[in-house]
């Protein structure tokens, strides 16, 4: 019987394949009592006759349906199907029917390429807020990988597939006494990995590992089989994603590595303590993470190395004496004496701080960097060397100082440091050296534009007679082109006049005078005279209709020239 003619329960219409999961393959499918499209998952027909699968598929269909959150793939309905084997012999096929999520999986927009950082983070917000939902059920995924994870056409994200989610009251359920189909090596946390009991800090581990892949196309750790990827998780390091993606800033990967801590109880504890964390580094801070006190009550209890028990007990009781007192008299009594002494001893320190001269000296032990820009680098290391301080020199460009002057300092000038501290100049090796562009037979405002694109300016504007540049087109800069420029430098440039110099041709030959013309660019228009007595041999010259000097390119020149 092919898929497609196929009804679970007398309405579920099963149609074509669209996934395939470790232990299940997915269909889509049509209700066809509600007439609307959803998603079906069967048992794999290899597994469907061992009973403890069966078992687990059923408790899948138990933990799944207790999750109704947006963020989360619903289950509508789970059974068993009676089908008939080609042996023919009859088996149970369990199912479920799930929300048809119409979208792409998150590890197939991975297989592009590394996501940018901004959609990287409103991912993994989105997982986390499911995995808080889950959390507080009482359920653990314990296989979020980007396999699990859905985007819609909207954008929404959606986790599915908790087949796995057991009850984190269930201390028994370890991955040693399960089989290898539950969870993926590349996103198992190092308990997972060593057999040890779960809880939801796994998914938060399994998280930062999804985040790590989004950031930097690839798992961070890699091997030939499963057994390889797990020991690296339990004993290798993951490398920062911002050596494999520059995009990613420091922020981002001090809260990759502290969601991959090997040490549950180093880790993030709860989803908000990973979100917080994944927003201050969005917003470009670097979390801070302070030491947990060692008598702090937690969801999991005190970490193994911690103090615990009657010693921790006889400790606080020590510590706090408040704990016998408060039993002798009402406690709201002692709420108002303790609201009036911090009253008193708040107006007392307003008091003392309003009387308090400020102190403006500074503590031997500490220096102020000064302002050391602009001064020659023997100067600036004879003032540091005057406030005990070391110094170390850095070269770097500048167009605001000359070549051996300092430009700044790190740390800055006005900053307190300690007796001993080193301050790093940063010593000017001049303007920065540039090419001078080509820009002949450009306009003058093209001429501009390309010197300022290349870090220059536009220095003095000279024009120049020309037979063959039109007017107002460079004709030479100064330096020429391909020349060694400083940037900032005004570079000189000779225009063209549009016109060309015309000399007296008066005596010269005809043919002459023509030529010279035409090398000037000017025509000539030559006519005889009959007025005058026609000389013996070639004809020369008698008048010209422009007089000596600059004239426009391209003028027409009458030459004369005696035929009488």
């Amino acid at each position: 019987m092919s898929p497609d003619s196929r009804l679970l329960a007398g309405r579920y219409q099963v149609g074509e394949l669209i996934g395939r999961g470790g232990m299940s393959d997915v269909h889509r499918g049509v209700d066809t009592r509600l007439g609307r499209t959803v998603a079906i998952k069967l048992l794999k027909p290899s597994l469907a006759t061992d009973p403890a699968f069966r078992t687990r598929f059923r408790q899948e269909a138990q933990a799944a349906a207790r999750m109704t959150h947006p963020t989360i793939v619903r289950v509508f309905d789970a059974g068993e199907e009676t089908v008939r084997e080609p042996s023919g012999h009859e088996a149970q096929l369990p199912f479920i029917v799930m929300e048809y999520v119409d979208g792409v999986l998150l590890k197939d927009l991975i297989k592009r390429g590394p996501l940018e950082v901004p959609e990287a983070v409103r991912i993994t917000e989105g997982i986390l807020t499911a995995l808080e939902y889950s959390h507080r059920a009482g359920v653990v995924h314990r296989d979020i990988k980007p396999g699990n994870v859905m985007i819609t056409t909207t954008g929404q994200v959606k986790v599915m597939d908790f087949g796995i989610a057991r009850a984190i009251s269930d201390s028994s359920a370890t991955v040693a006494q399960t089989t290898a189909v539950l969870g993926t090596a590349s996103y198992f946390s190092p308990e997972q990995a060593k057999g040890e009991t779960v809880d939801a800090r796994t998914d938060l581990y399994s998280t930062g590992v999804v985040l790590f892949e989004m950031l930097t196309g690839r798992p961070p750790f890699r091997g030939d089989t499963p057994v390889a990827i797990a020991y690296q998780h339990v004993s290798e390091t993951a490398v920062a994603p911002s050596t494999i993606n520059p995009k990613v800033s420091p922020a981002m990967d001090v809260v990759v590595a502290h969601a991959l801590t090997k040490d549950r109880f180093e880790r993030y504890q709860t989803v908000a303590d990973f979100r917080h964390d994944l927003d201050e580094a969005a917003a470009g801070r670097v979390p801070v993470h302070k030491k947990q006190d060692e008598f702090a009550e937690t969801l999991f209890g005190a970490p193994p190395s911690s103090v615990s028990g009657p010693e921790a007990a006889f400790r606080q009781l020590a510590e706090d004496q408040t704990l016998v007192r408060t039993q002798r008299r009402p406690p709201v009594i002692w709420i108002w004496a303790g609201i009036a002494v911090m009253a008193v001893v708040i107006v007392a320190v307003l008091a003392w701080v309003l009387r308090l001269a400020p102190n403006t000296t500074m503590p031997e032990t500490s220096r102020e960097v000064p302002n050391l820009s602009g001064q020659t680098l023997d100067k600036a290391t004879k003032q540091l060397e005057d406030l005990h301080l070391k110094w170390t020199q850095t070269s770097e460009e500048s167009s605001t100082y000359a070549a051996g002057q300092v430009t700044r300092t790190d740390p800055a000038a006005g900053i307190v440091v300690a007796t001993g501290d080193t301050i790093n100049l940063y010593v000017s090796t001049g303007k920065k050296a540039v090419s001078v562009p080509d820009v002949t037979n450009m306009t003058q405002d093209a001429a501009k534009q390309a010197l300022q694109a290349a870090g220059l300016t536009l220095g003095p504007v000279t024009t120049e007679n020309s037979a063959t540049v039109p007017a107002n087109v460079v004709i030479q800069t100064n330096p020429a082109a391909g020349g060694t420029a400083h940037e900032g430098d005004a570079i000189a440039i000779t225009i063209s006049s549009g016109k060309v110099t015309l000399t007296d041709l008066t005596g010269q030959s005809l043919t002459a005078a023509t030529a010279l013309l035409s090398q000037l660019g000017l025509t000539a228009d030559p006519k005889a005279d009959s007025t005058c007595p026609q000389n013996a041999g070639t004809p020369l010259v008698h008048t010209q209709s422009v007089s000596p000097g600059d004239v426009p390119q391209g003028s027409t020149v009458g030459l004369t020239y005696c035929s009488g």
